[in-house]
């Protein structure tokens, strides 16, 4: 049978609505399917020391913090399939699943898409929120900083471009490649659908240049993005680095609803 079609979209049919990949509105979908390709992506990293304490306090049981460091990658995605240009910020720092998963929790993300905000939220569980994140090259200064609600919630700096390096001395502390986040979705009735970590990594990276370097580190309160919660005790290390990724399905590492159904 053919699909209805109206100004050029076909009507979708049951199957497809059931299909994974599906969003809303089905003529304007909001959700990429995957995969979708990240080109010529600038990334600031940059590496602090922190409380133990707090990490643990942010990680959701019975996931375990590791180490005394967390990071932020502050992205200027200036070529995304769907989304096209826009800026985000991860904040993470080194986690396991005991006897499953090792890789790095993000307690909070940022950024300046809807699309991306919608994404991240709907199919990892990422607690992304729409904020103000720029990359940016002010002269011999790499400048990366995260605003929302009218306040410079995080601002990292290095020097511009003064020691190249390998990309594979980008994790010297964690392995931020496998990132961990707790999804959280409710039924309308209000009773719990989805409760689970996902697990992610990048699929066909291509890292075109990587330099390193001392950072600095600029944490401010705010209620709506709490990034604080993790003081900066003392800046460690900075990457800026050019990249291509694709952006592939992840796993289910642990569902707190399986024994509950």
């Amino acid at each position: 049978m053919t699909k209805q079609k109206r100004y050029g979209v076909a009507r979708p049919t049951v199957d497809d609505i059931r299909k994974g990949g599906f969003s809303t509105p089905w003529d304007a979908p909001m959700i990429p399917p995957f995969p979708f390709r990240f080109r010529n992506v600038e990334i600031l990293t940059a590496y602090w020391r922190t409380d133990p304490e707090a990490m643990q306090f942010l990680a959701p049981p019975p996931l375990l913090a590791t180490g005394d460091v967390a990071c932020v990658h502050i992205y200027r995605m200036n070529d995304t399939e769907w989304l096209g240009p826009y800026g985000e910020a991860n904040v993470m720092f080194g986690c396991e699943l005991p006897g499953k998963a090792h890789g790095a929790y993000s307690p909070y993300l940022a950024l300046s898409s809807d699309i991306g905000v919608a994404h991240g939220r709907e199919i990892h569980g990422q607690p992304k929120k729409l904020a103000l994140p720029t990359l940016e090259l002010r002269g011999d200064l790499i400048v990366g900083n995260v605003a929302r609600n009218g306040i410079d919630v995080i601002t990292a700096t290095m020097a511009y471009k003064q020691r190249a390096c390998d990309p594979a001395q980008m994790k010297p502390w964690f392995d931020f490649t496998t990132n961990i986040n707790l999804k959280a979705v409710d039924h309308i009735n209000a009773a719990p659908a989805i409760r689970q970590l996902t697990s992610r990594k990048l699929a066909d990276v291509s890292v075109h240049e990587c330099w390193e370097g001392p950072c600095t580190v600029e944490l401010r309160p705010n209620a709506q993005l709490p990034v604080f919660r993790l003081p900066v005790l003392e800046p460690l290390q900075g990457f800026y680095w050019k990249a291509d990724f694709t952006l592939v399905p992840g796993e289910i590492i642990h569902d707190y609803m399986e024994n509950t159904r």
